[in-house]
């Protein structure tokens, strides 16, 4: 019974407030100047996660080692990495009276929840997380929400001011319909939108053509264009969508992939294949290397994939960090923590190059405690210094 779990009392919605996050106060204090605003527009709800020696047989009974609760969605999640990293960040969600920290830790962290829309009836999604001590691996069982959040539920008031400031939307493809009405507007105010392609889902074609910045999943580019590699798939991907500045892909431990556009076209350079680039990048990365670096081609370069044209542009490889086994106990929400970094790095500028081992560092600082939050690094935090 949902009603006799502790993190799911009833609660009462709290005024809406607009406290940053320690980390912001702390730089903008120094400099004078605001601190950017991300609003994040999708997932955020419960997760339970329970670490067990290794994962079960069928039929199996078994005890866990540990068991956490706290909140979660790729939303929450990415908003929380971004807060404590120093943005200003807003959301837009609908969890319901159950589920009081799902606000709470939120609130904590500086999140803005004054544009979420709390039910009194329905479910707050949950997530049950089996976290495999011996291979390091962790097995994800979501139940949805109920109800979902409608477009019509969102004010135009509500929708306006959760956009005024705003530098960067990110969406995380769910609510699809509600997203798609925020997204329209931030596109006719000119706002920056990323989203994150975690998989195929309703409501993501859609949300595409608006995007800015596109991060996804190992397994996403080519499930999405049928491609017969991902560096061809990241090609075809930049070739269908024009609005679209560079396309990431989180390759989990083996760090990740970049294809940017180039601002101009370089239409009279010799075409070079993007395969055939992926493997020059990978003959130049240090093995011996533990921390996270980025690989480079030249920029402005006509990159072209067999079958699927070509674009201008240049190929980013990243490294991830090298976690010694026995600091790593967790890789729930390291794409999210990665995303909360590469929302950091746009609004604050940073380069591609320099965003990618910053982005990889900050994932692999969460991945050091149980659960998607527990260990996402403050801006301060001395892993971070030289980035």
């Amino acid at each position: 019974d949902e009603k006799s779990l502790p993190f799911l009392l009833p609660l009462q919605l709290p005024a809406p407030h607009h406290r940053p996050p320690v980390a912001a106060m702390a730089s903008a204090s120094d400099t004078d100047t605001p601190n950017p605003i991300v609003l994040g527009c999708g997932a955020a709800s419960v997760d339970y996660l329970a670490t067990v020696a290794s994962f079960p047989n069928p039929d199996d009974k078994i005890r866990s080692l540990s068991l956490k609760v706290q909140g979660g969605g790729n939303t929450g999640n990415a908003l929380t990495a971004a807060a404590r990293l120093g943005l200003r960040p807003r959301i837009i969600s609908k969890p319901t009276t159950q589920g009081r920290n799902v606000l709470k830790e939120l609130q904590d962290d500086g999140i803005d929840t004054s544009f979420m829309l709390v039910a009194e009836d329905g479910k707050t999604p949950f997530t049950y997380i089996i976290v495999d001590n011996q291979t390091k691996t962790r097995t994800c069982i979501h139940t949805p929400g109920y109800p979902p959040m409608s477009p019509e539920e969102l004010t135009k008031e509500n929708l306006s001011a959760a956009l005024d400031g705003a530098d960067i939307v990110y969406f995380d493809v769910r609510l699809h319909d509600t997203a798609l009405v925020v997204a329209q507007e931030a596109s006719q105010r000119k706002i920056p939108i990323l989203i994150a392609a975690e998989k195929k889902r309703e409501g993501l074609a859609e949300l595409l053509n608006f995007a800015s910045y596109v991060v996804c999943s190992a397994k996403f580019p080519q499930a999405w264009t049928g491609a017969s590699s991902i560096p061809v798939a990241l090609v075809s991907m930049l070739s269908r969508l024009p609005l679209i500045k560079f396309v990431i892909v989180t390759l989990g431990e083996k760090g990740c992939l970049m294809l940017e556009r180039s601002m101009i076209d370089a239409f009279e350079a010799e075409e070079i294949d993007v395969e055939a680039l992926l493997d020059s990048l990978e003959k130049k990365v240090e093995q011996s290397s533990h921390t996270p670096n980025c690989i480079t081609s030249k920029a402005n370069l006509r990159i072209s994939a067999d079958g699927v044209g070509s674009i201008s542009g240049r190929l980013l490889l990243g490294a991830a960090e090298v976690i010694p086994p026995d600091e790593l106990i967790d890789t729930t929400g390291a794409g999210d923590a990665f995303i909360g970094a590469v929302l950091y790095g746009l609004c604050t500028s940073m380069p591609p190059e320099r965003m990618l081992p910053f982005a990889a560092q900050v994932a692999g600082c969460g991945c050091r405690g149980l659960g998607a939050r527990s260990s996402l690094p403050c801006r301060t935090d001395p892993r971070l210094a030289d980035y």
